[in-house]
C-alpha cells in the first residue's frame, strides 16, 4: 500500500514495515517478521524498482517483529543493516527483550493478544534471527540512505529506540514510540505501546515530546494506520497514557 510520496507500507494488519525510495534506490525501514520476505518484490515494484535497488535496512529498534527479514536482506542483497547503538546487542544476539514494566498475563483476556501471537508464530518471529553485522547510529545523525533519514532518539520502548524522519517523503517512521493500534488490546487511536512491551514507561512518555514539531505530514507507526496530524497524535497519546 502506498502511504506517501515514495513510501510503501508492507506487513499485515497487525505489524508494519516500510519502504522509502528516492527515485532510484530504496531503504527498508524496519523488517517485520521473517514470513514477510515474500512481500519485498511487490513493494519495490510499487515504487517502480526491483529488489536490486534496495541499498539499506534501517531499524527503529531491535524487537523481534521489527528485525524479521533484516539478516536475510543483509546476506541476500548484500546491504548494510543500521540500528541505534543502544540496541546493538539486542540486534546481534536476538536475546529476549528483557524486563519490561508489565506482564503479558493480564493481556491474554484480549482476542488481539492471541491474534498477534499467532501472527508472529506463523511468520517465524518467535525466534528472531541474530543480525551478524550491523552499523550503528546516534541521535541527530542524518543517514546517507534513500529517503534521507534523520535519527531522533526516543528511548523507553527499548534503550535504543529511534524515530526516523524523512523530510523528503514528509513522514516519520515511528516504530513503537507511538502506535494507532494496540497489538495486545485491539484499542485504536494514538497511544503508547502496552506496558508488557515497554522497558521504561516514564522514559517512553517523555520521548513523545521529541516527536513534536518534526515538520512532517504523517506518522507511520509499527502497529496501526498512519496518523496524519503528528502533533495532535502525540498530544493525544500523552493524555491517554499506556495500558
Amino acid at each position: 500500500m502506498k502511504v506517501g510520496e515514495n513510501v510503501i507500507r508492507l506487513g499485515s494488519p497487525l505489524v508494519n514495515w516500510f519502504l522509502v525510495g528516492d527515485g532510484s534506490h530504496i531503504t527498508v525501514v524496519d523488517a517485520g517478521a521473517p514470513g514477510y520476505r515474500r512481500q519485498l518484490a511487490g513493494g519495490c515494484a510499487e515504487l517502480g524498482r526491483t529488489e536490486a535497488d534496495v541499498s539499506a535496512v534501517v531499524l527503529t529498534h531491535a524487537h523481534a517483529d521489527h528485525v524479521g527479514v533484516a539478516e536475510m536482506l543483509r546476506t541476500e542483497l548484500r546491504v548494510p543493516v543500521w540500528v541505534h547503538e543502544g540496541d546493538r546487542d539486542l540486534a546481534t544476539t536476538a536475546k529476549s527483550m528483557g524486563k519490561n514494566e508489565g506482564s503479558m498475563f493480564p493481556y491474554l483476556r484480549h482476542t488481539a493478544a492471541w491474534k498477534l501471537t499467532f501472527e508472529l508464530m506463523r511468520n517465524g518471529a518467535m525466534k528472531p534471527r541474530p543480525i551478524q553485522e550491523v552499523r550503528t547510529f546516534t541521535d541527530g545523525e542524518q543517514l546517507d540512505v534513500p529517503g534521507g533519514l534523520r535519527v531522533v532518539h526516543t528511548p523507553g520502548h527499548t534503550d535504543g529506540h529511534c524515530v526516523l524522519v524523512s523530510e523528503t517523503a514528509g513522514v516519520c517512521f515511528a516504530g513503537d514510540a507511538i502506535c494507532s493500534y494496540n497489538p495486545l488490546t485491539g484499542e485504536t487511536g494514538p497511544q503508547l505501546m502496552p506496558r508488557a512491551f515497554t522497558h521504561d514507561v516514564a522514559q517512553a512518555t517523555a520521548s513523545l515530546d521529541r516527536m513534536s514539531g518534526l515538520g512532517v505530514e504523517s506518522i507511520l507507526p509499527g502497529h496501526g494506520d498512519p496518523m496524519p496530524s503528528p502533533d495532535d497524535a502525540v498530544t493525544r497519546a500523552k493524555g491517554r497514557g499506556p495500558t
